[in-house]
């Protein structure tokens, strides 16, 4: 069973699903009104080998992630740029989706957006207030923190140690609010604004609002794991969680949170303006290097991420993408039927259920590169490497990490100057070989020598 680390507990404890064999997950999805930054990316990925390990594992896996798209930040940038609010949500979301495709984040089995939710928010909120943990101010419904048992236990504080050196934070809604804390569920509108009606009149809902009725919906009281940014335990986890509490309804049963991604050491966010856009790093690098940095790294750290880190994952990739051409060019008959090397599929199992390892995992995918080439090397056989190659597949295949063989891609006429080269050299006809090398170097390819012949990619 895999064991994560749950937020709620500052342990790592094992994944206890409500059915067995069934994990249903709600990650929190994008606020639609930029681009996606490195850190939207970070926790996709995250979040996506998860997801992929756990189907891979033979488990049932209910995924939702939702798209927030009526927001405060959405009419902002709607009203700096003169546009439509809805538009430019769609915009941005399908911006969004073409990013997690390029990394190749696995599409959510449900993504709600929270417009599509309103009434049943507003259901919600009317529970709150009748049951006396929310209230009606001036500017909107408040839910009253002081009225939900163990407040706090995401940010590992009580309600008075929050309020001890507070400083000068600023209090959303101050002069209306029963405590400080408390938060907002239902927002009144203001001239011009979008609005849904309610019974406290015409408004939309809160963030923290929207998460705890979707994932509700879809996947049912005490569903197994909420995941997110670190950044979104408090007050954005702990706040949908006070409101199942105060509601006397289960919610999540497991909170795991990835760390941020930084620039010189701080975290980067549209907020500190200092993030690189997803879509400028697929543009610029190969996108599957952002995958590999993101194993590379426990997904609970911090992790640096500068051209340099994404251009040595490029470089890495190559390392995998030329085994993979290698292994392209063996005979099928010679792998047929090799079953995965037991020893190393155990060994990425004991790692990824300890709290995610990737680390481990990426070093282990590495290893078996060395293990491969060296007996390719070496002259032997399928049933000797055809297991070991096996193994790497389907690591590669449980994290979501894909390498291009392209050997059925090369063209008849490059593999007749690949064959023609390799008799030159075996008659050591030294001049000859390197002309046809340059020859297929002029065509876009490069020849590698390599103990069973040449080995062509492109170049």
């Amino acid at each position: 069973m895999i064991r994560l680390y749950d937020t709620a507990l500052s342990a790592v404890t094992p994944l206890e699903t409500r059915e067995a064999g069934k994990v249903s997950m709600y990650v929190c999805g994008p606020t639609v009104y930029g681009p996606p930054h490195l850190g939207h990316g970070r926790f996709s990925l995250v979040f996506d080998i998860l997801r992929r390990y756990l189907l891979w594992s033979g488990s049932e896996v209910s995924y939702v992630s939702n798209i927030t798209d009526i927001d405060d930040k959405i009419l902002q940038r709607a009203t700096q740029e003169g546009r439509d609010w809805t538009e430019l949500a769609r915009e941005y979301e399908q911006i969004w989706y073409s990013a997690m495709d390029a990394i190749g984040v696995m599409r959510p089995d449900h993504d709600p957006h929270a417009t599509q939710y309103v009434e049943q928010m507003v259901q919600l909120i009317s529970d709150l207030i009748h049951k006396n943990a929310a209230y009606v101010t001036p500017d909107g419904v408040y839910l009253s923190v002081e009225q939900v048992d163990g407040y706090g236990l995401l940010a590992r504080q009580s309600l008075d140690e929050m309020m001890t050196g507070g400083g000068d934070r600023v209090i959303v809604g101050e002069g209306h609010k029963h405590h400080p804390a408390d938060f907002v569920l239902w927002k009144f509108a203001k001239p011009g604004e979008p609005a849904w009606p309610s019974p406290w009149g015409e408004g939309r809902p809160g963030w923290h609002t929207e998460c705890v009725v979707m994932s509700l919906d879809l996947l049912g009281d005490g569903f197994d794991l909420h995941g997110g940014g670190m950044d979104l335990a408090f007050p954005h986890h702990e706040n949908e969680r006070a409101q199942a509490v105060a509601l006397g309804r289960s919610f999540a049963g497991h909170w795991m949170h990835n760390g941020f991604v930084e620039v010189g050491g701080e975290k980067m966010s549209k907020s500190l303006n200092n993030f690189t856009t997803l879509v400028d790093l697929i543009e610029a690098h190969d996108p599957r290097a952002y995958r590999l940095v993101v194993l590379g790294s426990h997904y609970r750290s911090p992790v640096e991420v500068t051209d340099s880190t994404i251009v040595a994952a490029e470089n890495a990739l190559d390392r995998l993408d030329s085994l993979a051409r290698r292994v392209a060019q063996i005979d099928p008959a010679e792998l047929a039927g090799a079953e995965p090397d037991t020893q190393a599929m155990r060994a990425f199992q004991e790692q990824m259920n300890n709290d995610l390892d990737t680390p481990a995992t990426s070093a282990q995918i590495f290893g078996l590169v060395t293990d491969i080439n060296r007996a390719l090397d070496a002259g032997d056989g399928g049933r000797i490497v055809g297991p070991l190659i096996a193994a790497w597949q389907q690591i590669l295949e449980a994290v979501g990490l894909e390498v291009f063989g392209h050997a059925d891609q090369v063209p008849e006429e490059i593999l007749a100057l690949a064959a023609r080269r390799d008799q030159a050299r075996e008659a050591k006809e030294w001049a000859t070989a390197d002309a046809l090398r340059d020859q297929i170097h002029a065509a876009g390819w490069l020849a590698e020598d390599s103990p069973t012949g040449t080995q062509v990619r492109l170049a």
